[in-house]
């Protein structure tokens, strides 16, 4: 079999629809039908149901995307990533708003550096709603830091990540802490649909906080610090610099772990474009190494 082949196959699979494959590929539809009665030839077995007018995956033809598709798109990547001398075009993507602040900033400017005919369209949202951009088809990809599956959407993981409780108060430094015993300090915690909050209130189970604000703002949040009596989970990659220079402090909690994971989500039926794998290996590489 050939991979232009298993590219007509899934088109099809995608489409339900000869003609539409068709169009999409800019082939006849007597090419389209000869790909695919050639390629159930060498398989010996019929992949597809015609019902109406769709033609619609049997089950050994879901058999057969399950087992090609992840395989095929790699090759195609793979393939892209020699075809990327004078790219052009745009990229449109969101990112949760601790990895597009703190993480990422550096190697999109190395990108834009290497690559300046790219252009890097990119929204930060909460992973909620990045999520939520992507399965409505308003973004190719995005950057998320919150845990979920979805069949239509593959995720991959790049880094991770550790969240901290902090406050600008150093006489909290002295001992570790259960988690209830710092419920009489005012919490500042973020918007509902923030990754980082998810897996705070998931960290600390059934205790219930009743004194806290809200903030969708990480640069309010670590003002917001400086209060006296106040205190947050935020990501350790987020205050980096305030724990450096001692103006934020972090505060040991006990029996509890709050490590993270950073991803990269993207639909599964996404074209994989030499621009979008020339960005992801860059990413790969660059977090890799940082």
């Amino acid at each position: 079999m050939t991979l232009k082949e298993i590219e007509i196959f899934l088109m099809l699979a995608k489409t339900q629809n000869v003609t539409k494959t068709a169009q999409i590929l800019n082939l006849s539809q007597s090419a389209v039908s000869l790909a695919i009665k050639s390629l159930e030839n060498k398989l010996n077995t019929k992949l597809f149901n015609r019902i109406g007018k769709k033609l619609i995956l049997n089950e050994n033809g879901k058999l057969f995307k399950e087992k090609t598709e992840k395989a095929y798109f790699e090759i195609i990547s793979a393939e892209n990533l020699f075809k990327t001398k004078n790219l052009s075009g745009e990229l449109i993507f969101s990112a949760s708003k601790t990895i597009n602040n703190f993480l990422l900033p550096p190697i999109y400017l190395k990108f834009i550096h290497k690559y300046p005919n790219i252009k890097l369209n990119k929204n930060s949202k909460n992973s909620k709603q990045i999520i939520e951009e992507l399965l409505q088809g308003k973004i190719d990809f995005g950057f998320i830091e919150t845990e979920f599956d979805h069949q239509d959407i593959i995720k991959e993981e790049l880094k991770k990540d550790n969240l901290i409780v902090v406050s600008s108060d150093k006489n909290l430094t002295k001992k570790e802490y259960f988690i209830d015993e710092l419920l009489n300090k005012l919490w500042i915690l973020r918007e509902k649909g923030s990754g980082t909050r998810d897996m705070f209130l998931a960290g600390i189970e059934d205790i219930k906080i009743d004194k806290f604000i809200e903030s969708d703002d990480v640069c309010e949040i670590k003002n917001l610090l400086l209060s006296p009596n106040t205190i947050t989970c935020i990501s350790e990659l987020a205050v980096k610099n305030e724990i450096k220079n001692k103006t934020l402090y972090k505060i040991d909690v006990k029996n509890i772990n709050f490590q993270r994971k950073f991803y990269l989500i993207y639909h599964k039926n996404k074209e994989i474009t030499p621009i979008f794998s020339t960005f992801i290996e860059f990413i790969r590489k660059n977090i890799k190494n940082s």
